[in-house]
């Protein structure tokens, strides 16, 4: 049986546990709390911070290869295990271009793969403006607004600003120094994307090179967070080539072994831009539980294990998910909003079992699989009436 540790314990490992018993899997989890999501399928837990380089080596001796359900992770210090022999899929050069999102923003760059314009936030930045701008504006320019990023550790909207004007970029930038006693360094400033719809594609590699990718979805947020996922996404099968070749771009000279997302944007005119990549399994295929024959979460244990990759196609014409949000500081399990989502017509609804609700904070999804491939008005319907029992307060 082989034995997988992964560095994480939030509800992307959770889901993975399903997929652990029907494979055979054994997983064994480092996170910091006993009452993280994935203590509950786990045969075995490191209780401690997923960057504490200390606990993975604790870790490193219960199992057999160590994956990712985060990225938050200090890279330096595994690479010390990592030449003790310890295994890491993917591997650590896999992640290192992509954590520091400016160092990602290079790196895709450098590929040759479609990213806003991007700055590192450093120097006399303010220079990178022209205000008011002079169009057509110079590729060393930007104008506003503008996207500010942490460089590190932004999740879920955290540390993504979008910001109007120079002023309230400053007053941004010197809040965040004083609240976090961090540099300017560790922000980089983008192009502001005026999209026509933000879309998303997972995608996974297999320790002997196979690439597989699952439909193309469209993702809704509402202030940077995502609300809605729609698979799969309404275009034409050329532009869906083209994203699927980016995906298999980026998989092939990374590497990669395991599941990755990739977010983009589409544009007014029809191009698709890279947004950001998630080295991990991510929220916009938490419908292939539901939707597809290989879960995504299948799929990383397959690749991280050495077995073949599993068949990606959908199992229905088309799913939406949504995302189970808060929208108060409570305790409260929501059992009586649970039920009546489960009474929705082929909904399947997932409780990450969190023992405290915060604004935005991630406690669960619901997916519905439907028949009607051409109603866009039914997926609209769908998600308004899940938003309406969740959001009832």
């Amino acid at each position: 049986m082989k034995r997988v540790g992964v560095i994480g314990g939030g509800q992307l490992a959770w889901m993975m546990g399903g997929a652990a018993k029907k494979l055979g899997v054994e997983l064994i989890v480092q996170t910091p709390s006993v009452n993280d999501p994935s203590v509950a399928i786990a045969q075995d837990t490191v209780l401690a911070p997923v960057d504490d380089a200390t606990a993975t080596a604790v870790l490193a001796k219960k199992c057999d290869v160590i994956t990712f359900e985060n990225e938050f992770v200090n890279l330096d210090a595994l690479s010390l295990l990592a030449k003790q022999g310890v295994c890491f899929l993917p591997k650590l050069k896999a992640l290192a271009p992509l954590l520091d999102k400016y160092n990602q923003r290079c790196y895709l760059r450098d590929l040759g793969l479609p990213v806003p314009k991007f700055f590192a936030l450093e120097g006399d930045w303010e220079k990178l403006f022209l205000v008011p701008p002079s169009p057509p504006l110079p590729p060393s320019q930007l104008c506003f607004p503008v996207v500010l990023k942490a460089r590190r550790h932004g999740y879920d909207g955290q540390g993504t600003f979008i910001v109007k004007d120079i002023k309230t970029l400053k007053q941004k930038i010197e809040a965040s120094y004083i609240e976090s006693d961090i540099s300017q360094s560790l922000f980089l400033l983008e192009e502001f994307i005026p999209f026509e719809r933000e879309l998303a594609i997972i995608a996974a590699r297999s320790v002997t090179g196979e690439v597989v990718t699952y439909p193309v979805v469209e993702t809704q947020q509402e202030e940077q967070v995502c609300r809605r996922v729609i698979a799969p996404a309404e275009m034409t099968s050329e532009l869906a080539a083209e994203i699927e070749e980016i995906a298999h771009t980026l998989l092939n000279s990374l590497e990669v072994v395991g599941v990755f997302g990739i977010e983009l944007f589409l544009t007014e005119d029809g191009k698709v831009l890279v947004n950001e990549i998630a080295p991990r399994t991510h929220n916009s295929g938490h419908f292939t539980l539901d939707a597809c024959e290989t879960s995504q979460f299948e799929q990383h244990l397959r690749a991280v294990c050495g077995l073949p990759l599993g068949n990606t196609a959908l199992l229905c014409p088309r799913a939406v998910m949504v995302n189970l949000l808060g929208y108060e500081d409570s305790q409260s399990d929501y059992m009586t909003k649970r039920q009546q989502l489960q009474q929705i017509p082929q909904a399947h609804v997932y409780w990450y079992g969190k023992t405290e609700s915060r604004p935005g904070r991630k406690l669960g999804h619901v997916t519905v699989l439907l028949e009607n491939t051409r109603d866009a008005n039914l997926v609209s319907a769908i998600a308004h009436n899940i938003e309406s029992i969740w959001y009832s307060n």
